[in-house]
């Protein structure tokens, strides 16, 4: 018999997709059937017995939170999303396939991007470069030349672009090993040409969990999901409680994520979401678009909490 406990504390507002996964890319079927269904179960990465499960349904979900690399398989069945409130981050970096393996080409992405703005709207798209690092491959001037390039294929489609450099987890050095950190000196030229790129295409350069310094040179430091941003994209004030963000200095409200970690088949070498492809595709193997798990099936030995989810939609409409 499955347990089932209700823990009060948690409140599910923002429904994430996107931090351990990409689920528009390989994992759409699953997603719309959780919306028909009305709710979705995920387990905790750090104690897989525990599951919690939320409702999907737009009077308790004030955003539905996507981040991907390739939106173009779930824009013709975007319409079954029209009561929800969106907001994506589509990545668009400048790296080839020795890098991102399974990414599809960057001209196709950017088209999906145009057609996804024009769906969504233009402020509830925001375009991401990263995670940027340096190599011979990657120098620095091939950056600024790509980044402007790519804002001006994407000028007038999204009014933002989000920007972080790459953080050398444990697994990011196992499986890339020859990554290096970009220093400060680095950072601050790097900030300097996105920010005066991003002004001439009408976008604000933003940065994810950098330091605050750089603002200094043309950049939005205070998080790339915030309030004032969720806000702007669903144009309704959120009564968001005030509090510490997921991670210090990190003013963003991620929600909760629905995803689940090694079971993203783009295969980048700087994912921290997967552990190896091994496991990748025996997860892929396990995946059943009819379950309420994006990976495997509950079990009778697994205890399930029902979210607590009470909308901070206060129902005033915003201009910006």
């Amino acid at each position: 018999m499955i347990k089932k406990k209700k823990r009060e504390e948690e409140n599910a507002i923002i429904i994430n997709t996107g931090s351990r996964t990409d689920i528009p890319a390989f994992y759409g079927e699953w997603f719309f059937n959780r919306v028909r269904e009305g709710s979705v179960m995920t387990r905790n990465p750090y104690f897989p017995e525990q599951i919690t499960k939320y409702r999907l349904s737009p009077d308790v979900v004030d955003v539905l939170a996507f981040c991907t690399k390739n939106p173009a398989p779930m824009l013709p069945r975007l319409a079954e999303l029209k009561d929800f409130r969106q907001f994506w981050f589509v990545t668009v970096t400048p790296y080839g396939r020795d890098i991102e393996p399974g990414v599809p080409d960057k001209e196709s992405v950017m088209e999906a991007f145009k057609e996804l703005s024009k769906k969504a709207g233009r402020t509830a798209v925001s375009w991401r470069y990263d995670p940027v690092f340096l190599s011979e491959a990657y120098p620095m001037d091939f950056h600024k030349e790509t980044f402007a390039e790519r804002a001006a294929n994407l000028a007038g489609h999204t009014d933002q672009a989000v920007v972080s450099f790459i953080d050398l987890y444990e697994k990011t050095k196992r499986n890339f090993p020859e990554v290096r950190e970009v220093f400060e000196k680095d950072q601050i030229e790097l900030v300097k040409s996105f920010a005066k790129t991003g002004k001439k295409y009408g976008m604000t350069v933003r940065l994810c969990f950098e330091k605050r310094s750089l603002g200094q040179y043309g950049a939005d430091t205070e998080g790339c999901m915030t309030k004032t941003i969720l806000e702007r994209a669903v144009g309704e004030e959120l009564a968001a409680p005030k509090g510490p963000g997921p991670r210090p200095g990190c003013g963003c409200l991620l929600g909760n994520d629905i995803g689940a970690y090694n079971t993203c088949r783009h295969f980048c070498r700087y994912c921290y979401a997967n552990y190896d492809r091994r496991i990748v595709r025996e997860n892929a193997r396990r995946h059943d678009p009819n379950s309420p798990l994006l990976v495997g099936e509950v079990n009778s030995e697994d205890t399930i909490h029902e979210a607590k989810q009470k909308s901070w939609r206060t129902g005033q409409r915003l201009l910006f």
